[in-house]
């Protein structure tokens, strides 16, 4: 039975799809944030919040409670509710067409480029943006930057924001600028499986001042002053200026946060070299091979997933089995978001053929910042003798 050489995986699997180190400093800002005795929104929520803005360089960053609560937030933010449209990838996590869906707009999903960039195609963005178009939700897939040039060009002088999901690009750049400082708002995950990894929590970042005071009133309540600043005497009183959510991030998580923040560069250098060892071993074997090609772009990317396109016709299901068998644990990210059932006939009825093409063939491979090269070597060789065994027996 083969075995993982990370040395901190217990369970089901020899090699998970990710997971999280825990460490004696991890438990020890926890421990201090606990034992301090203020537990809601307060001054570590704030230093997480400033070094947020010196790494990504926004002028404003306001953490929220979960990467889905920072997408709704953005929404509401520029102004999306009944009657808008917002066009967004098909290729992407449920949240994003939630997230616009709960605000009262319709999605509407527009294509990727196809096997070599999953990100959404520009002509086809600009070909599903309409007159009810409101913004446009733009993902970075895997930490991998769309093309903000063209999607800021297309939406210039229309009255139409570009909200960039970012989730999974932390520490990722366009053109030197860090991924969710582009567009009019920038939208993070802390999720368990992110670069930065908290559990639940996100975060919102802008540099426009008039944007990010509407994010904070929408973030608690509307209120206009916290809790924490009623504790510090600050103020004795507030004002209601809006209905407003309750999206604010609690210190516990706010505190690991910041110091998981404080290893992203590190973590991502781990992600880049794990990522590259996989290319070496991969790319042109078997007829496996890999989108994002261009060097410069592996540079510039989070490297949130390893993502593998398999050849054409071999079924991925049986190859997923195969490497389960030898407890590694892969996904697909992701099964488009128009295929569920609660979003089919949802807005405009697009034909989407290469989101149709990827998605049957796309497979996503372990990657964490503390797995072994040992591990990649064996997830390789997993995959290679699969994908070699199933379409020989389909030749057959």
């Amino acid at each position: 039975m083969p075995v993982s050489t990370s040395g901190t995986v217990t369970g089901v699997w020899s090699v998970p799809l990710s997971d999280i180190e825990v460490d004696d400093e991890v438990v020890a800002v926890v421990r201090e944030t606990v034992e301090s005795g203020w537990w809601s929104m307060g001054p570590r929520v704030a230093e997480l919040e400033a070094r947020l803005s010196e790494q990504t360089g926004a002028l404003h960053a306001l953490a929220v409670s979960s990467g889905t609560a920072a997408l709704h937030v953005a929404l509401l933010a520029v102004g999306c509710g009944p009657g808008d449209e917002v066009v967004l990838p098909s290729l992407n996590f449920v949240a994003a067409a939630n997230a616009v869906t709960r605000v009262g707009a319709t999605p509407i999903f527009c294509d990727v480029v196809g096997l070599e960039d999953l990100n959404l195609d520009p002509d086809d963005l600009s070909a599903a943006i309409g007159p009810r178009t409101k913004a446009v939700v733009v993902l970075h897939y895997g930490g991998f930057a769309c093309d903000l040039d063209a999607a800021l060009e297309i939406t210039e002088g229309r009255g139409i924001a570009v909200i960039e999901d970012a989730a999974h690009a932390p520490g990722a750049t366009w053109r030197g600028r860090a991924l969710g400082t582009v567009g009019a708002i920038g939208c993070f995950s802390f999720f368990s499986n992110k670069n930065v990894p908290v559990g639940e929590g996100g975060a919102v970042v802008t540099s426009d001042t008039a944007l990010a005071d509407r994010l904070r009133l929408l973030r608690s309540h509307g209120m206009t002053t916290l809790t924490w600043q009623r504790h510090e005497g600050q103020a004795s009183e507030y004002d209601v200026l809006e209905a407003g959510l309750n999206f604010r991030i609690d210190e516990i998580r706010a505190a690991l946060a910041a110091l998981q923040l404080s290893r992203l560069p590190r973590a991502n250098s781990a992600r880049l070299g794990h990522v590259v060892h996989y290319r070496e071993l991969l790319d042109g074997v078997e007829g496996i091979s890999f989108p994002f090609r261009d060097k410069s772009s592996l540079q510039a990317s989070a490297h949130h997933l390893a993502v593998v396109v398999l050849p054409h016709g071999v079924a991925r299901n049986a190859v997923r089995e195969a490497l389960t068998a030898e407890r590694i644990q892969t996904s697909v990210h992701y099964p488009p978001i128009h295929r569920f059932t609660a979003y089919r006939g949802v807005g405009a009825r697009r034909p989407l053929p290469r989101t149709e093409e990827v998605a049957d063939r796309i497979l996503t491979l372990p990657l964490f910042p503390h797995m072994s090269g040992a591990d990649v070597e064996l997830v390789a060789d997993v995959l290679v003798r699969a994908v070699r065994d199933i379409a020989g027996s389909d030749a057959v």
